[in-house]
This record gives C-alpha cells, sequence and structure tokens, in this order.
C-alpha cells in the first residue's frame, strides 16, 4: 500500500483530534494528537502516540501522569494553539486558564472532556511516532459532544516538519 492511499484513507475516515498534557520536573507540556484510541475496556487502558519531534515527546520521556483532553467541534483555537506552536520556542500554557493535579499535570479549563492517565509503557518500534500505554485513573466529562475532526480545522501547520522526527529508537 502506498503512502498516499494510505493517507486518502485515513483521511476518510477523519479521526477526533485531542490535545494531550504533562509535565516533568516543573516543565510542562502539551501538543495535539490525531493518533489515539482506547486500548483495553476491563482494566481500562488508553494509548496515544505522540511525534518525536515535539517538545511534549521529550516531557513525556520523564513523565509519568497526563491528561487527554478531547476536543469538540468548537475548539478550533485551541486546537490551533496546541498543534501550531512548538513548545521549545514557546510557553503553550501562557494566557490559557488551566490548573494542576497534585502531580503537576496541567487540565486545560477550555477542555473539560478528559481522562486523566498513568503511563504503562512508551513503545518506540522505529518509526517517528512514539505509543504511549496509560491506565484510566479518572475521567471527567461535560457530556455528550461532537469531536473535532482534522477536516474542520483546515489547514494547520505544524509546529514541527516531518523531516525534525527522528525515527531510530
Amino acid at each position: 500500500m502506498s503512502t498516499s492511499r494510505l493517507d486518502d484513507l485515513m483521511g476518510s475516515v477523519d479521526s477526533p483530534l485531542i490535545v494531550v498534557t504533562t509535565s516533568a520536573e516543573g516543565e510542562r507540556a502539551g501538543c495535539l494528537v490525531g493518533f489515539h484510541s482506547q486500548a483495553s475496556i476491563d482494566p481500562e487502558h488508553y494509548c496515544f502516540w505522540l511525534s518525536k519531534a515535539n517538545h511534549t515527546y521529550r516531557v513525556a520521556l520523564r513523565s509519568e501522569r497526563f491528561a487527554v483532553h478531547f476536543l469538540t467541534d468548537v475548539d478550533r483555537e485551541s486546537a490551533r494553539h496546541f498543534g501550531s506552536l512548538s513548545g521549545m520556542e514557546t510557553d503553550k500554557f501562557a494566557g490559557l486558564d488551566f490548573t494542576v493535579t497534585e502531580d503537576g499535570v496541567p487540565l486545560l479549563t477550555a477542555l473539560p472532556n478528559r481522562l486523566i492517565v498513568e503511563r504503562i509503557t512508551m513503545l518506540d518500534d522505529g518509526s517517528d511516532h512514539v505509543c504511549l500505554t496509560a491506565r484510566v485513573l479518572a475521567t471527567e466529562t461535560m457530556g455528550g459532544f461532537a469531536s473535532l475532526r482534522p477536516s474542520q480545522l483546515g489547514d494547520l501547520t505544524p509546529g514541527h516538519s516531518a523531516e525534525e522526527r527522528a525515527i531510530r529508537p
């Protein structure tokens, strides 16, 4: 299967978007994520894949706890903010309302539909993303919502190009 055909197929799937936040040693990080899924029913596990080019990946290497914020169809600006800025160049949390868990994980006030998770493992298979499998510790939701999808964002320029992603673990 060629990459362009995979891109076409996945574009048709149009998976929901999330924002993952975390912190380590007082350093906060967060990024827009398109690759994620529930991974187990009992026990409750969730997986998400982080780009190796992102600041969030570097912080995640030292993190145990994360927040997985589910974006609604009205959260375009949050998606653009976390998807187009580089955490290595700017504090993505400056000017945003958020609280911090006792473990230091930033919880974005504007994105109340979320999971609080604890890392079980991180898999680096040599591609440009790593898979983080996590145990669900808490679920917070305001009820049903329509998910924000990539097709609703239009043109989004990522904070890092594909060429910046390390391939080897």
